[in-house]
């Protein structure tokens, strides 16, 4: 098995098919997009293929370590994915086909009309483990 991490943008991927933003969709028309992630999730939870998923705020602050007492806090600028990064879904499959196959239909979410998006996910592996050190002298 391996882990692959789904991504949700806003903005920032090709244009979808339907590319209406989802602050002009109707209350039902999120509702109905919603509903069929959370029913994504919950299928691909009974195939044990389904690891965490959440929708992402578009708030946020970039935080650092300043030493002693408290981190410094600040609302920007901020790199791309606060503008862009919409949620994510982290799945644990078989093959990167499989990885695909699920991307493909997770982009088919519904949206303004209550046609599907086909919105472009970006997918990504997650790391691997680090060989161990015999693995990386040939030993």
């Amino acid at each position: 098995m391996a882990k692959y991490l789904l991504l949700k943008h806003y903005r920032g991927a090709p244009a979808a098919v339907n590319d209406v933003p989802m602050d002009r969709w109707t209350p039902e028309e999120i509702s109905d997009h919603i509903q069929y992630m959370n029913d994504f999730a919950t299928r691909l939870g009974e195939t044990g293929e389904f690891v965490d998923g959440q929708a992402l705020s578009p708030d946020g602050m970039w935080v650092r370590s300043d030493g002693e007492g408290r981190p410094p806090v600040t609302d920007g600028p901020f790199a791309e994915t606060k503008d862009l990064i919409a949620g994510w879904m982290v799945i644990d499959v078989d093959s990167r086909e499989r990885a695909v196959e699920l991307a493909g239909e997770l982009s088919a979410a519904p949206g303004a009309g209550g046609k599907p998006i086909h919105e472009w996910l970006e997918v990504r592996p997650f790391l691997g483990e680090a060989p161990t050190i015999s693995e990386c002298h040939g030993g």
